[in-house]
């Protein structure tokens, strides 16, 4: 059995890390670390957990978890991980980073995207970026992967097929995404507030967010060119999942067939991608709902001949595919084993 250690574990993502890796038939969950809940139980924070596990929290100390781990997964704020990941590196463990510590490339995005000078820009080259629909082979080699963001990872993979066939003109691409409040993590803030949050529709961080990195780093590979997008999220009245509808502008006369072809060069055999463009029923067309639980990535289209653009939709669940899943995922891939394994969930319905 593979040893796991998770750094970090009284937040939601490492909530869900527990949930998918103590049922995991190849591995243990051998550490959970945090400073503010030393010494509790494990299922006294995550109630879902009782019964599964009589872990309790520990502080964090790395020559425990050098002793008593083969894998860690980083699950600390955005900055908390730039210092910790080389020390956890040193000392012989690999790495799953679910911080947006190592997401980006090129060191001067982080002042430009968060605001803050990244104090190890070598680790940088070296880390994978952990979408494995993209960097599958690059995973299983990695020491350190650096886990996407949820709205990016839903982003990233509606425009992948789109970019890599040609198919947009690449300087008008609008991202209007909406998402749950789990996404904004486990302590609330007065925006995400429930009084405040439930009923309404708020649009967030309109421009400039820091996911646009990530999603241009990652799609302008497929370019000749960089590409640019427009970014834009909402806050909704629902606790889990992200639909994303991206509105784009065909640079060619294109039919449903020139879609279909593109989404299934790029993801035919895809475990965790699914196609969602249907005639009848209520689900036609991607719904966060139906992900809910699950490591899917929904996808769908449509044509509209009137105004000649293109719209796509792509539906995750944020605590799954957008982030614990997507981990664990990457684990199986380091580990060498079906990357699926662990992850075969069909979520819920109705829910």
């Amino acid at each position: 059995m593979v040893r796991i250690g998770i750094i970090g574990g009284t937040g939601y993502v490492g909530g869900e890390l527990l949930r998918l890796l103590l049922l995991h038939p190849q591995v243990e969950v051998t550490m959970v670390t945090s400073r503010q809940s030393a010494g509790e139980y494990v299922f006294n924070v995550h109630p879902n957990l009782r019964g599964l596990t009589q872990l309790k929290f520990v502080p964090q100390d790395i020559a425990e978890l050098k002793k008593s781990c083969d894998v860690v997964f980083t699950a600390t704020p955005h900055g908390g991980s730039v210092n910790l990941v080389p020390k956890l590196l040193e000392v012989g463990l690999k790495v799953i980073d679910m911080s947006a510590d190592f997401r980006l490339k090129n060191p001067a995005d982080y002042e430009m995207w968060y605001g803050w000078k990244h104090s190890n820009p070598l680790l940088l080259k070296e880390a994978v970026y952990g979408l494995p629909e993209l960097h599958r082979e690059e995973i299983k080699k990695a020491r350190l992967v650096a886990c996407p963001g949820c709205m990016a990872t839903a982003t990233i993979l509606a425009l992948v097929p789109l970019i890599k066939a040609d198919l947009i003109d690449k300087k008008y691409i609008v991202a209007d995404l909406k998402v749950g409040s789990s996404g904004g993590g486990s302590k609330p803030t007065a925006a995400s507030h429930h009084p405040e949050r439930a009923g309404g529709v708020r649009p967030y961080k309109v421009i400039m967010h820091r996911h646009i990195g990530e999603v241009e780093q990652e799609i302008s590979a497929f370019s000749s060119e960089p590409v640019k997008i427009s970014f834009t999220p909402h806050a909704v009245n629902m606790i889990r999942g992200i639909l994303v509808t991206i509105h784009a502008f065909p640079k060619q006369p294109i039919a449903n067939k020139d879609l279909w072809k593109a989404l299934r060069g790029t993801y035919e055999g895809e475990p965790f991608i699914r196609f969602v463009k249907y005639q009848k029923g209520v689900y036609q067309l991607p719904d966060p709902k139906i992900t809910q639980g699950t490591n899917y990535c929904d996808i769908g289209f449509e044509i509209d001949p009137h105004t000649d653009h293109l719209l796509m939709f792509s539906a995750i669940d944020n605590m799954v595919k957008g982030a614990s899943g997507q981990g664990v995922q990457c684990l199986n891939l380091m580990l060498g084993i079906d990357e699926a394994t662990g992850l075969k969930s069909t979520g819920f319905h109705p829910m």
